[in-house]
């Protein structure tokens, strides 16, 4: 008889309602795999499009845990993992819905076995929480500019700048991208919030809309689906990129996220030396209970940076 857990599942696909709070088993790590006990985890828009249906052709077998973020402790290693061993702090974007189907086992859970490609060493100066709130959103980011080919001295409008992704876009932008010119959107209340993480400018989309902008950029990233209307501020050799919106006009290319760990361990050293910030909403953490509560306000579009549950217990 296999281990249970606690953990947060789904046995059909549906609003929050469907989400459950019970058991289920403990994973075994195959083959180049690890189990980590999680200590944090953290939410993604991509949890609430699966568990309404997203990859219903070629998802997982029920019940689904969801969540992709963890930062947690290996506490078994499988055949031929090299370079962890237990009791390592680790972190994760544990999902590569690039590599076929998704996960049955996400993260909203006290355990969960992840392959070692997609496993980074804890950054020293962050929390279990603070970690867990980067992987995913961090990854995409970073992706995006080079997707772009984004050169240093290069303009960027990020579309969306106090979101999870756009939140850390704007710091990779300044910080390790060499961007010249950063400008980006946001409602009232949060411009000041955005310019503090690096903007040059921040505009209230709430008062202006997109074509009232004279400026153009190099690179346009829009981080929430918007760019059937952001796209007219790209330049006209401009990569627009666009990760939340399925059907994008011709000029706009839409991407998912290859998380790999070798990219968070190239940013590791930006991490460290506290270049690049986690942006917790200030609403989290939530308990492991309040996982209900954290996907309503997940779903509300109003988060300010990254959703974050711990203690996972």
């Amino acid at each position: 008889m296999s281990k249970l857990q606690k953990a947060w599942f789904y046995n059909e696909y549906g609003s929050i309602d469907v989400l459950q709070f019970g058991e289920v088993p403990v994973p075994t790590p195959g083959p180049g795999q690890l189990l980590v006990k999680i200590r944090a985890a953290a939410l993604n828009p991509v949890d609430f499009k699966r568990r309404d249906g997203l990859f219903r052709n070629k998802d997982s077998d029920f019940p689904a845990v969801p969540g992709c973020d963890a930062a947690g402790v290996v506490v078994e290693v499988g055949d031929g993992v090299s370079k962890f061993k237990n009791g390592d702090e680790v972190y994760s974007d544990i999902q590569d819905f690039g590599a076929g189907r998704p996960k049955q086992w996400g993260t909203l859970a006290q355990y969960t076995v992840v392959e070692e490609y997609l496993v980074a060493p804890k950054p020293t100066n962050l929390s279990f929480e603070e970690a867990a709130s980067l992987p995913l959103a961090l990854l995409t980011a970073q992706q995006a500019f080079d997707i772009a080919k984004f050169e240093k001295g290069k303009s960027v409008f990020i579309v969306g700048g106090a979101g999870g992704v756009g939140s850390l876009a704007i710091q990779l932008a300044r910080h390790v991208y060499g961007a010249s010119r950063i400008v980006s959107t946001a409602s009232t209340g949060k411009l000041d919030f955005v310019k503090s993480l690096g903007a040059d400018l921040v505009i209230d989309y709430t008062k202006q809309s997109y074509d009232q902008i004279s400026e153009k950029f190099d690179f346009v990233f829009d981080t929430i689906g918007d760019s059937a209307k952001s796209h007219v501020v790209a330049k006209e050799e401009a990569k627009i990129l666009d990760i939340a919106s399925f059907q994008p006009t011709s000029r706009v290319e839409f991407f998912g996220v290859s998380p790999h760990a070798k990219n968070l361990e190239k940013l590791q050293p930006y991490i460290e030396s506290e270049k690049l910030k986690p942006v917790i909403d200030p609403k989290s953490p939530y308990s492991f209970s309040d996982v209900i509560e954290a996907f309503k306000h997940q779903e509300s579009g109003r988060a300010r940076g990254k959703i974050v549950i711990s203690p996972i217990e």
